[in-house]
């Protein structure tokens, strides 16, 4: 029986049970889990393990009723089942669990001004300490502008206004990168499968590709549109296929690179002896399509951590000067580019 109630249900565990189990004051196990930065990181991994020993869970309402704060960061996300938003949500998440903040997500089916609105509000409603914003964002609204720059706000995908502070891949390296390493093998000049133009990511991934063939005196060619499925890419595949002269492409993301080999497949035009493909993301599947898929690797779980570190400083210090945080990727040289066959 729960001595404190008589009843016959057991109390859920409190503080002051992780506090016990740790080894440390039910004051400390507060700091630890508000992330206090005076807590030594051995001392807060001590009250996690207590925490996740006891399935202590706290209350929020509570906490924010005392305190004055909701411990609660907001994520504006684009409704979607692309890896590199699952992978970025993932490491948003996990890196917020362990600096003391849970997760509010808001996603938005479309990347129109006035929905990116609703989702801030809607985070702006539930008292969120700070935002990451996880969208393209092209257009800047003055009720954007207001509501990010009411909290700290962390930007990713290169989005910008007034009050956000920025992380972000190199996508235009990204593209220079891939680019390079088919020039290198002897290929006259590189196609382009681009994303759509309103994503900052693939307007920045095809001037990266255009500008490294100029760098190179190169023919550029007619660039090709997709939107990130892998259908689009089929499609395209389809017409790359007909065209003799390619011998190279360049593929904004590795889903649509799937569907250009399938299409490519279909045509009977062997990868990589005929044509080399290079995708951009490595996602999972990369590593095992057939042929397996070379491709720029972005640190999507990195750029979770990146983001939530800046947005927990900005919290902790408002007054203190963005920092904006680039991360590079990296080129992962697989079977799906070869040299080029002599003509």
């Amino acid at each position: 029986m729960d001595k404190q109630s008589g009843r016959g249900t057991a109390r859920p565990p409190g503080m002051t049970d992780v506090a016990r189990v740790a080894g440390v004051s039910a004051q400390t196990v507060s700091r630890a889990l508000a992330g206090h930065p005076n807590v030594q990181a051995a001392t807060r991994a001590k009250v996690l393990a207590a925490v996740e020993q006891l399935g202590y869970r706290r209350n929020n309402a509570a906490r924010m009723l005392s305190s004055g704060r909701s411990r609660t960061i907001g994520v504006v996300t684009l409704q979607t089942s692309f890896y590199s938003r699952t992978a970025l949500t993932s490491g948003i998440e996990h890196a917020a669990q362990s600096a003391g903040y849970a997760v509010s997500t808001a996603t938005t089916a479309s990347l129109d001004t006035s929905a990116i609105e609703g989702a801030l509000q809607r985070l702006a409603d539930q008292h969120v300490e700070g935002v990451i914003l996880a969208v393209p964002l092209i257009h800047v609204s003055r009720q954007i502008e207001q509501l990010t720059g009411a909290v700290p706000t962390i930007t990713i995908d290169g989005s910008r206004t007034s009050a956000t502070e920025v992380v972000a891949v190199d996508q235009s390296l990204a593209a220079r990168l891939a680019t390079r390493h088919l020039l290198d093998l002897g290929h006259e000049t590189v196609w382009h499968v681009a994303g759509p133009q309103q994503w900052l990511d693939a307007a920045s991934r095809a001037a990266g590709w255009r500008a490294e063939l100029e760098a190179a005196g190169r023919t550029v060619p007619p660039e090709l549109a997709g939107d990130w499925s892998p259908a689009s890419g089929y499609r395209n595949g389809l017409v790359l296929g007909r065209i003799p002269d390619v011998t190279a492409v360049f593929v904004a993301s590795d889903e649509m690179a799937f569907g250009v080999i399938r299409a490519l497949h279909e045509l009977g035009r062997r990868v990589p002896e005929d044509i080399s493909v290079v995708g951009v993301d490595d996602i999972a599947l990369a590593e095992y399509c057939s042929p397996s898929l070379t491709t720029v690797a972005q640190p999507f779980a990195r750029m979770g951590e990146l983001a939530v570190a800046h947005l927990v400083r900005a919290i902790a210090e408002p007054g203190a000067a963005p920092e904006p945080a680039s991360v590079e990727p990296a080129l992962v040289v697989r079977a799906s580019t070869a040299a080029a066959r002599p003509r």
